[in-house]
């Protein structure tokens, strides 16, 4: 029965990362009708950035119901439990694989879920690859009115269908706004697990946050970092700043922290980053942002992104007192500050609930005839054949694990997760030498 008539919207989200639960989960939220009590069952997809229990408690959001699964398995429960809405909060062939998935899986039914997808952040890299990856979902959700221009005209491009392009905003933008400097003044450098990628720039960074306390003593300079030693997240880190630390005679009124980004952003009186999204919940909330030009503006750092801004700006400025002023009219098509951003999202959401006959299949604009040299391979990586079907073997397609079966997954599970943190690295850095 439509969540319209019920009251209720059964809402289903996977997703493969701690950062895309986040999204996923506060994007259904958004989402949902004013008034309508939802039902959220959130799947987290198998793999190596699979979040830990204090991961998901970070993010503060509570489901219903919650459990690992493997792509196998979560189309499977798609094809058998009651959903109005499914989020996929994936990397662009996730998206792909599932939506393929879904499409078989529903190959008998009319009234299958809404379906909608998106991004996490800002969009800096790979914007083509990774739209036409997410083409085929029902909405495709453009954080700003910057993105949505450049998803439609890509879609419009290649031809593909370009409806889906649903303009909204970050669903974590919020908070308190900024009303002035807190005693004491605090300094957050928001770091990001990959960018920048090589221990000399981080190094640099990591000198540069605590000369800046050493100079400013009456200041609290605080390093936020996204996960604990040995945790995992949308990206490997292979040199956390925890590491690099070790050892480095810091002042007093310099200090690592973790946490909730919001519950930062409270004290924060000046926020430092690369290309952190925290720059976009910074302006939001009006506090004095910076994004560093110091390694350069480029397209490999993201803060390219932020050209136009006002923020841009170097430790050798900040350390001379400099705040940088935003410039509003790219705040604005940013989707920062924007009121009433899920409005058309929601209201399409509800006239496909309520359309006569149900929803057409998904139609993805990758297929067989469309791709058949790329969409095979991204298809495989899920278990998945050219038309979607689970392949013979799949992971727990067709049958829960058992005891043992469950124990030996999670050994497997660590040390792949092992392996790609700790051994790939380390095989990397030899083959520099």
């Amino acid at each position: 029965m439509p969540a319209s008539a019920t009251k209720v919207l059964r809402v289903a989200v996977l997703a493969d990362s701690d950062t895309r639960w986040k999204w996923g989960a506060l994007t259904a939220s958004r989402l949902a009708p004013e008034g309508a009590e939802i039902r959220l069952d959130g799947h987290l997809l198998r793999g190596r950035a699979t979040p830990t229990a204090r991961q998901l408690s970070e993010v503060g959001v509570d489901a219903d119901s919650l459990r690992e699964v493997s792509a196998a398995e979560f189309l499977r429960a798609m094809a058998e439990e009651p959903c109005d809405l499914l989020v996929l909060a994936l990397v662009g062939g996730g998206v792909q694989a599932v939506l393929h998935g879904l499409r078989h899986a529903w190959a008998d039914r009319a009234d299958r879920p809404v379906v909608v997808t998106g991004y996490v952040g800002v969009v800096y890299e790979k914007l083509t690859d990774g739209l036409l990856l997410r083409h085929g979902a029902d909405l495709v959700l453009a954080n700003s009115r910057q993105d949505a221009e450049r998803f439609r005209a890509v879609y419009e491009g290649v031809g593909a269908d370009a409806s889906s392009v649903t303009e909204v905003a970050l669903p974590f933008l919020g908070g308190a706004p900024y009303t002035g400097a807190h005693d004491p003044y605090t300094v957050v450098f928001a770091a990001q697990p990959s960018v920048p990628e090589s221990r000399r720039d981080r190094e640099y960074l990591l000198d540069r946050l605590v000369g800046h306390a050493r100079r400013h003593p009456e200041r609290e300079v605080l390093l936020k970092l996204r996960s604990r030693p040995g945790e995992h997240t949308t990206h490997i880190e292979e040199l956390p700043y925890q590491k690099l630390v070790r050892g480095t005679d810091v002042p007093a009124n310099f200090r690592l922290v973790y946490g909730h980004m919001g519950e930062v952003l409270d004290r924060t009186d000046l926020l430092v980053t690369v290309s952190s999204t925290a720059a976009l919940e910074s302006l939001h909330r009006g506090i004095p942002t910076a994004v560093l030009t110091d390694l350069g503006v480029r397209e490999a750092l993201g803060n390219h992104h932020f050209t136009g801004s006002g923020c841009l700006a170097s430790w050798e400025q900040l350390d001379a007192g400099h705040r940088p002023v935003p410039d509003e009219e790219w705040v604005a098509r940013q989707g920062v500050r924007a009121s009433g951003a899920f409005d058309a999202a929601r209201e399409r959401i509800a006239g496909l609930l309520a359309g006569p006959g149900g929803l057409p299949p998904l139609n993805p604009y990758y297929s067989p005839e469309t791709a058949p040299g790329y969409l095979p391979g991204i298809l495989a990586r899920h278990h998945l054949a050219p038309d979607g079907a689970p392949l013979p073997g799949a992971p727990a397609a067709d049958r829960a694990p058992g005891p043992v079966r469950q124990v030996v997954r999670r050994a497997a599970r660590g040390a792949y997760r092992h392996g790609v943190q700790r051994v790939a690295p380390v095989i990397r850095r030899m083959g520099e030498l």
